[in-house]
């Protein structure tokens, strides 16, 4: 069922989007699901690195609900995109490149997070909204969103 907008708004009705543009939009959508996991991950190792360190298997596996062989072969995953760096039976660390991604990552998060808390959403909210949006938004968005905080006024 379309739904109705007003004389000043956009229409957002799929059917009246260009097919290439709508395919690289569901292509931009995929990119974003594969780099996913490697982003949670970097962001959440420099987080415990910061907080505790290091960043042990057994503390990653609890803080994103996943089971240790998940952790080990994503961990896997990320030492061959050379992301990251272990010695056997140690903690993981970043790498220069897994550092950067992580700050990057991390950067990204709090603007969602500080637009969408200036839109009135709680805190708990937010964060966890954060989560998804921080790996679909765009560069020309996340600019916008630090525009707009820039100029929003003080809740």
């Amino acid at each position: 069922m379309p739904v109705r907008q007003s004389e000043n708004s956009q229409s957002y009705d799929s059917a009246d989007r260009d097919p290439e543009a709508q395919a690289e939009g569901f292509a931009t959508v995929r990119q974003a699901h594969g780099s996913e996991m490697a982003e949670d991950y970097v962001e959440l190792i420099a987080e415990l690195i910061e907080n505790f360190g290091e960043a042990r298997p057994v503390d990653i596996a609890e803080r994103l609900g996943v089971k240790p062989p998940t952790v080990t072969k994503n961990i896997s995953r990320l030492k061959a995109a050379g992301l990251v760096r272990r010695e056997r039976y140690r903690a993981i660390f970043l790498t220069e490149d897994g550092q950067a991604l992580a700050d990057a990552c991390r950067r990204r998060h709090a603007i969602v997070v500080a637009f969408l808390c200036s839109l009135g959403i709680d805190d708990e909210t937010a964060q966890r909204d954060a989560e998804g949006i921080e790996h679909h938004v765009s560069d020309a968005t996340l600019a916008a969103f630090e525009r707009r905080l820039k100029t929003a006024k003080p809740r």
